[in-house]
């Protein structure tokens, strides 16, 4: 005998399915037109959280984002590393919270548009009115960089390139952007965030380990980049699926740099620590780039700022955006998993002083 279902039943579970349809549209963002809907950008807690892809509307501007579990690890180079800093101990122990991360850096492909307008551009061109993204996006496009005097890339190259020569605080803004483009919140990492996603559970001086002979196949670096840097994503990846966290362009944190500063932490668990800067100079770069040798692409290695790097700058005042001479520096961001509230970012996520 066939089995049948009564209308009812029928009826039932079509509005069953159509109950967990509505959840989960919910829950992606696509009934509020503040998120641009992205599939696998959200979750509740970690178990649920998988790459995805975020978009730039308007334009063809993506970045990959790769979830990093929350966990602890030793921050710092242990007593006895091959030509460890100063500035690299006490090693102390970190506890970080869940997060995503971009798993390249970012790409003129994405920095530029919001520098030169290019999705009011297209926009446009399509005759496409500003949807409520837009619009919130629009206070952090009005602020956007003055246009820079010269190409910026200085002819390494642009498309799937990293972007360089901004300052912190442009690609701070950068964020606030995308965060008002996407309804997302990202931002830059802290150090902490950044090393511990670099070191990706590993305990060696790289990520791939203590030899220094293996780099050729995990970075760009003084030996092997022809002293420019190179399209993201063509070397080897960490073990948790990030690119180019050695070499290729280093990578601006959110932390002041304090050459002693991890002594406060020393025989403590640091909570998702950061150094809130309190003055301009210097700040905290990560990574190590192009230009450097294979001992500042060490998983602990601190970078630092410097007022050298807008020497050749023309401008008078000098530009809060531009580092003429900073070539190397570039930055990825991160979006954790837990939105902070407007008074957390107020308070320490968005704090900087002075602001730029």
């Amino acid at each position: 005998m066939t089995d049948t279902l009564s209308p009812a039943r029928v009826d039932h579970r079509i509005w069953f399915v159509v109950a967990v349809l509505c959840l989960v549209r919910c829950a992606s963002g696509a009934d509020d037109p503040t998120i641009l809907p992205r599939p696998d950008a959200d979750a509740t807690d970690e178990q649920a959280m998988r790459p995805y892809r975020e978009v730039i509307e308007h334009t063809r501007a993506v970045i990959d984002m790769v979830p990093i579990p929350g966990g602890e690890f030793m921050m710092g180079s242990r007593a006895g590393e091959e030509n460890r800093g100063d500035d690299e101990g006490p090693q102390h122990k970190v506890k970080i919270d869940p997060f995503w991360m971009a798993k390249f850096e970012i790409t003129w492909d994405a920095f530029d548009v919001w520098v030169f307008d290019l999705d009011e551009q297209r926009r446009k061109h399509h005759r496409l009115e500003r949807n409520l993204r837009d619009k919130k996006a629009w206070e952090f496009q009005e602020s956007q960089p003055t246009e820079p005097y010269t190409d910026m890339s200085f002819g390494m190259g642009k498309r799937r390139y990293p972007a360089d020569c901004m300052t912190q605080f442009a690609a701070k803004v950068f964020c606030e952007w995308l965060s008002a483009k996407t309804g997302r919140y990202y931002r830059l990492p802290t150090e902490a965030e950044w090393e511990y996603a670099c070191r990706a559970g590993t305990t060696t001086a790289y990520s791939f380990g203590d030899d220094p002979d293996a780099l050729d196949d995990y970075a760009w670096y003084f030996d092997n980049s022809d002293e420019k840097y190179h399209k993201v994503g063509k070397k080897k990846p960490n073990p948790w699926g990030l690119y180019d966290m050695h070499g290729n362009v280093a990578e601006w944190v959110l932390d002041q740099y304090i050459p002693d500063g991890y002594r406060q932490f020393q025989g403590k668990v640091a909570q998702n620590p950061l150094a809130t800067p309190t003055k301009l100079y210097p700040r905290v770069v990560r990574g190590g780039s192009f230009m450097d040798d294979p001992d500042l692409l060490r998983s602990a290695a601190r970078g630092k700022s410097s007022p050298k790097w807008k020497a050749r700058d023309p401008q008078l005042p000098k530009s809060d955006w531009y580092h003429t001479d900073a070539r190397q520096v570039g930055f990825r961001i991160v979006r954790p998993l837990r939105r902070p509230t407007a008074k957390e970012r107020a308070e320490k996520w968005d704090k900087s002083l002075p602001v730029i």
